[in-house]
């Protein structure tokens, strides 16, 4: 695993050949915990390419930048490609002979193979960039579901610069730091910033399964994949689920792949614990897993976690999270780039750092609730679905006016405001934060006014889910989420806080051919009435124990809400009561106080709004307000590990 950076130059002789190594150098530095193993850089004539390296395999032959002995094409590439040995055989065929057995290799070849259609061949995780010499193009490219990060901007001189993370970007002196409203709009609304959106105005992420080129001042993103849109009513049961079976067991063998040690990352849920079921079944050692719990005991999952390492023997590890850790929420929102609100983001970073303790490389059970209509809301929303029977008259000129003009903390208020919205609406209102309603008091005039020139964000979440187009709501919100809430949140959140500790994080039910095959199939067989994960539960059942797959669901989740009243309390209220975050001029403060002051009283949990806010708020102060972005000191703190045999 790595990060690249790098840049174009639009005129090879506006800057001193020197003053580039410098910028570059810069660049790769800053993220250096994304690969601690190596930093290299190429500079030839008005492009710049860097990358820092974690070295996983091919060890000693696959540093980076790699160029073809031609020395016609360079590749800087973050990923593993998991076909990499069936693309060398295929290739050599072809008449490439290779010089090392790096999946970096296979990556070049394939663009000097297939050009822009390497990607089509590409099975795995990836971010990467080819300098194209002859045709004095840039190319680059993103996995199919977003798996590792990819940012870009035009400045405005012409340069075009790249980064896996967005503090690359800014340590070109060319970009600038100015916030996007609809950004921010997306980032309070939903507590992140949705592809292809970034918080700084002209940044950009690259979308998952896109790929870009650059060249002559010319820029072009184009899709290359998508996730299935619309579902097979023909398939058979009884094959699907063999089929499945067979993905699941290949998925996770291919990910096996390493010359470092690996394991994996076990919540006691079922997704998690079919993937070390499945890695028990492939290793001859014991699978190494590593386990967060809570002190709170509704919020701790180690029983259901201890259950499945003892069933497949694993070498089993945990760390107890205590509310103490809330001193490390500076040096994980410098990880982040950009305002983001997820507070599971503590756990993970927790169950990183000890599982970066053993290994390498970890396996993780993310994407299943994608796939198979795992999240608890979908079930809610399925609960509200017989409001739509109401004609939409009522819903709209009575319903919701209704809802608006009762005041503030009136019980019932936002129930009914969900109630009266369309399908989609009525979803993205109940995956807010900051709902619409909320946000006629929260957001200041001025910041209010100036979202009216800018499309708001939820037009991209109605985008998306029109184009299912078989009816069901299911279907709709499945396809939804894997475009937004995957990639922005969930992806986003394992790759930062994995990379944070240099520890690898791959997710097998990611892989593009299992979601290919699961996208088509019938949301039926995903959820039946409110059950949720249902040929799934079908396709492990025997695999995993009956304990976990009769378990509720329960998300990885943090007691914050607690925290916030204890041990965060003092530092919520001094930071929003500050007058440097009453000036900020976006948000209103006097509505701020007014959740601080519901919250302090037990009369509403606004838990998950102030962490909001105060999340944007630190961003602020560590993004906008220093001109230098440091990394935070290494925090020092003691971790509890026990050990199960």
């Amino acid at each position: 695993m790595c990060g690249i950076a790098g840049f174009v130059a639009r005129d090879s002789d506006a800057s001193p050949r020197l003053d580039r190594a410098i910028v570059l150098d810069r660049m790769c530095r800053i993220i250096a915990h994304r690969g601690p193993d190596h930093q290299g850089t190429k500079i030839d004539r008005e492009v710049a390419l860097g990358m820092r390296r974690l070295s996983i395999i091919d060890l000693a032959g696959g540093q980076q930048p790699m160029t073809t002995p031609e020395g016609d094409v360079t590749v800087v590439f973050n990923g593993e490609i998991y076909n990499y040995r069936e693309l060398f055989k295929e290739l050599e065929t072809r008449g490439h002979h290779f010089r090392t057995r790096s999946d970096t290799e296979s990556v070049l070849r394939s663009y000097r193979e297939f050009g822009n259609d390497c990607v089509q061949h590409l099975r795995g995780m990836f971010a990467f960039a080819i300098w194209d010499a002859p045709l004095r193009k840039l190319f680059l490219a993103r996995d199919r579901a977003g798996e590792k990060p990819l940012y870009y901007t035009t400045t405005s001189v012409g340069t075009f610069v790249f980064g896996s993370e967005l503090k690359s970007l800014l340590e070109h002196p060319e970009v600038k730091r100015e916030i996007n409203p609809e950004a921010l709009d997306a980032y309070l609304t939903f507590g992140y910033v949705p592809d292809p959106l970034s918080i700084f105005k002209g940044i950009h992420k690259l979308p998952p399964g896109h790929f870009l080129t650059f060249s002559d001042g010319n820029l072009k993103v184009q899709q290359y994949w998508d996730f299935p849109a619309e579902t097979d009513e023909h398939l058979d049961y009884s094959e699907c689920l063999e089929e499945l079976r067979r993905l699941l067991k290949e998925s996770v063998r291919m990910r096996l792949m390493s010359d470092v040690p690996l394991g994996a990352f076990l919540s006691g849920g079922i997704d998690s614990s079919t993937i070390v079921a499945l890695m028990a079944q492939e290793m001859s050692e014991p699978v190494k897993t590593f386990s967060i719990g809570f002190v709170e005991d509704s919020y701790d999952e180690l029983k259901f976690a201890r259950l499945v390492a003892k069933r497949f023997g694993t070498d089993h590890r945990e760390l107890i999270v205590t509310p103490d850790v809330c001193h490390i929420i500076d040096e994980l929102l410098w990880h982040f780039d950009e305002p983001f609100a997820d507070q599971s983001v503590i756990p993970t970073y927790y169950v990183s750092k000890l599982a970066r303790e053993h290994v390498k490389v970890a396996l993780s059970g993310d994407g299943g609730d994608e796939l198979f209509a795992g999240y608890s809301r979908y079930a809610i929303d399925r609960k509200r679905q017989g409001f739509e029977h109401l004609p939409r008259v009522v819903r709209q000129r009575v319903m919701k006016p209704l809802s608006e003009r009762l005041p503030h903390g009136t019980r019932g208020r936002n129930y009914l405001y969900n109630v009266a919205q369309d399908p989609v609406e009525r979803y993205i209102d109940s995956i807010s934060v900051f709902t619409d309603l909320a946000k006629s008091d929260l957001y200041s005039e001025d910041f209010a006014g100036t979202l009216r020139r800018y499309h708001p964000a939820g037009l991209l979440y109605r985008e998306f889910a029109a184009r299912v187009r078989t009816g069901d709501s299911i279907d709709r919100l499945l396809y939804l989420d894997s475009k937004t809430y995957l990639p922005g949140d969930i992806l986003t959140k394992v790759d930062r806080m994995s990379m944070a500790v240099s520890l690898e994080a791959r997710v097998p039910l990611l892989d593009h051919v299992l979601v290919e095959f699961v996208s088509r199939m019938p949301s039926s067989w995903k959820m039946r009435g409110l059950e949720s994960k249902v040929i799934f539960k079908d396709a492990i059942k025997g695999l995993v124990p009956d304990e976990i797959l009769n378990r509720p669901k329960q998300g990885f989740g943090v007691p914050i809400g607690a925290w916030i009243n204890n041990q965060l309390r003092e530092r919520i209220d001094d930071t929003l009561s500050d007058p440097r975050t009453r000036q900020r001029g976006f948000i209103r403060p006097e509505y701020v106080d007014v959740l601080r002051a519901e919250h302090n009283r037990g009369r509403r949990d606004h838990s998950a709004a102030l962490w909001t806010v105060l999340m944007f708020e630190l961003w602020c102060r560590t993004y906008l307000d220093h001109a230098l972005i440091e990394s935070p000191s290494p925090t020092n703190e003691s971790t509890l590990v026990e050990s199960i045999p």
